[in-house]
């Protein structure tokens, strides 16, 4: 829990009684490589921080999944459409390869923005780092061509592209395995 603690550090100022009481609101919980965190239908009723692992964001459109994003270490995982209006989910979230997170409920995240001095803070910084992301993903899904996709992915995930397969990284940009293959070889050559 340490790492969480100090990732939460990174964004506010934590008292040690402010330590204390995330020690109390969040829980540990180990996923095995393909389990799910979420699955579309279900409310999302957490949020999570990845401290190992790693986990994929996707959708099933007409029987084909289409992966919409990636988390990592450090970071932390949630549903935001389905979580805030404690509605059913169309988002499923995966566990690429065995992970260990830390969840806070919904309750408990509520208790985190009044008990934790600058938590409500944190949330706010939390949603903006979000919200930037998917307007950015979008835009460039809108607008790039699929090798400049690939160059963001790179960029964005440059040190877990090699635990991502393929396939997923063809989907995350918006394309069949095989364009993404060219792309690779045109880029290497």
């Amino acid at each position: 829990m340490d790492f969480l603690i100090k990732t939460i550090q990174n964004h506010i100022p934590l008292s040690s009684a402010d330590e204390q009481i995330i020690r109390k609101l969040f829980r540990e919980r180990k996923l095995k490589k393909g389990e799910h965190l979420l699955e579309a239908g279900n409310v999302c009723r957490n949020i999570i921080f990845i401290e190992k692992g790693l986990v994929r964001y996707y959708n099933n459109k007409d029987g084909e999944e289409q992966t919409g994003y990636f988390n990592k270490e450090g970071e932390f995982v949630c549903d935001y459409p389905s979580f805030l209006p404690q509605k059913p989910s169309l988002t499923n979230i995966q566990a690429l390869e065995e992970t260990t997170v830390y969840t806070i409920s919904y309750t408990n995240m509520q208790l985190f923005y009044q008990q934790v001095e600058h938590g409500e803070r944190f949330g706010r910084l939390a949603i903006e780092y979000v919200f930037v992301n998917v307007i950015n993903q979008i835009t460039s899904l809108y607008n790039d061509p699929a090798e400049l996709r690939y160059q963001h992915f790179l960029s964005r995930f440059q040190d877990i592209g090699q635990r991502i397969p393929q396939y997923y990284i063809a989907s995350y940009i918006g394309i069949k395995p095989q364009s993404l293959s060219r792309i690779r070889k045109r880029m290497v050559g």
